[in-house]
């Protein structure tokens, strides 16, 4: 690795856009490769500067302020960490060379990885493939959007190590280097607040396969209209492809069959995973995430024992459709990680009897028209809006026809639980999937849960 960053950045002018959790570990790599190398940290917050990872290197400058990203056009390199919106960059950039952490590990590694993607299920899904692989014997780790940036674990890579990497469409938005094994999950309007366009957030996502080789996987699901049209107006792949349905009688390569998810393979079918004793993880959409962690997997050659041991074993993740427990003879469900309508839809669906839905948040302008036909009928009694997004989907709501379902509008998580616990059905279930971002109140969506959780145990005593 050290040795392809000096061959890359040797003698080039380089600017660290952002210097958040990824920008400090550009930083910290580079720094340590030329230690009395000048380099330029480009961030809106003036406060970087008094950063104490490097207060005391005398060999960086610094652009800050609201226009910041407007100055960069004079540099060789700019790596560009995942926070910082493409939309804040100057449209057209003369010299300088836009490139990303991601871009740089998966140029050294990328034959060691098996990256994942889509709008919703990357974390469960990557989560899902460390655990298989790990629960194996193997050598893996987890990094990327998950939390952990790539280069921060360059020292426990070694050439028997599987690289489970969990990619945004902002991490994979300036890339020319792709994983051996790549999964998109789906395509969904997602980060329009990122983005020019939404055929901008699309190709960005769409780039975790083009730049495969012959002897790579790429692996997508065929259940998704918006991918499939992406996949009809590229060009021929130069990858092999494996695709998965859920959809009865697909001829998909991997598809559910005889109570199983049965590979195509040229050697004939093998069931890797018998869904025949239940599923571990709720819902449809889980079943779409089992299926591509099972093939990836299956292609690092784990036995189909091991797979099916991996998926039995698997808790999940916080925040996806998470119980938070009962309390004042009510279930309380977190799906904080909804973001966007379709995911609540499933959620709804998934676990089938919801009395409350807590809905809004951060309006970053996606379309909810699919929600309110749906919402009259799931059964859903009441629904608590709370946030811009929240606000215009109860105007929107209205204006459709809202039927018998009560609407009520808060202006904090506190509030919100005050009025669930006052209004849902004992029995039944409270679920805040909010089918919006959160930081117009918090800093992710896992403050958001971890609030609703907090205020949900500490409920009013008026709700015994």
């Amino acid at each position: 690795m050290d040795e392809l960053i000096r061959s890359l950045f040797e003698f080039k002018d380089i600017a660290i856009l952002g210097f958040g959790r990824e920008g400090k570990s550009t930083y910290n790599l580079l720094r340590r490769i030329f230690p009395a190398k000048i380099f330029t940290i480009v961030d809106e917050n003036d406060a970087v500067r008094d950063n104490e990872t490097i207060k005391e290197d005398t060999f960086l400058r610094f652009i800050t302020g609201k226009n910041c990203m407007h100055s960069i056009d004079g540099f060789d390199v700019a790596i560009k960490s995942p926070g910082i919106p493409s939309n804040t960059l100057p449209t057209e950039l003369k010299r300088v060379h836009l490139t990303s952490q991601t871009d740089i590990f998966l140029q050294c590694y990328g034959t060691q990885a098996i990256g994942i993607t889509g709008t919703k299920g990357k974390s469960t899904t990557s989560s899902l493939i460390f655990h298989i692989l790990k629960n194996a014997g193997l050598n893996t780790m987890l990094v990327g959007n998950i939390g952990i940036p790539p280069f921060d674990c360059i020292n426990d890579i070694r050439p028997d190590s599987f690289i489970v990497l969990e990619l945004s469409s902002h991490q994979l938005e300036y890339v020319a280097n792709a994983p051996h094994i790549a999964i998109l999950l789906n395509l969904y309007q997602e980060h329009l607040d990122h983005y020019y366009t939404y055929e901008e957030y699309k190709s960005a996502k769409f780039n975790i396969g083009k730049y495969q080789h012959a002897d790579d996987f790429f692996i997508y699901n065929a259940d998704n209209e918006t991918l499939l049209q992406l996949i009809a107006r590229s060009e021929e792949p130069d990858h092999q492809q494996i695709d998965f349905s859920l959809e009865p009688g697909t001829r998909a390569t991997l598809r559910l069959e005889d109570q199983g998810i049965v590979l195509q393979s040229a050697h004939g079918a093998v069931k890797l995973y018998d869904t025949s004793p239940g599923q571990p993880l709720k819902g449809h959409h889980n079943l779409y995430n089992i299926m591509a962690a099972a093939v990836a997997s299956y292609l690092c050659g784990i036995t189909t024992e091991q797979i099916g041991s991996g998926i039995r074993s698997f808790n999940g993740l916080a925040h996806r459709i998470e119980s938070v427990g009962e309390y004042g003879g009510i279930s309380w469900y977190n799906d904080s990680i909804a973001t966007i309508p379709e995911a609540t839809i499933e959620a709804v669906r998934t676990l089938q009897t919801v009395d409350t839905l807590i809905l809004g948040g951060f309006d970053r302008g996606i379309e909810y028209t699919i929600l309110y036909p749906f919402l009259p009928s799931s059964g859903i009694t009441n629904l608590i809006f709370v946030g811009d997004a929240g606000k215009r989907m109860m105007k929107e709501f209205i204006n459709h026809g809202k039927g018998s379902v009560n609407l009520y509008t808060a202006s904090d998580y506190s509030e919100v639980v005050n009025i669930a616990g006052d209004v849902t059905q004992k029995g039944r279930i409270c679920l805040l999937s909010p089918a919006a971002a959160s930081y117009d109140m918090f800093k992710n969506f896992e403050e958001r849960g971890d609030t609703y959780k907090k205020n949900v145990k500490e409920l009013n005593p008026s709700h015994p």
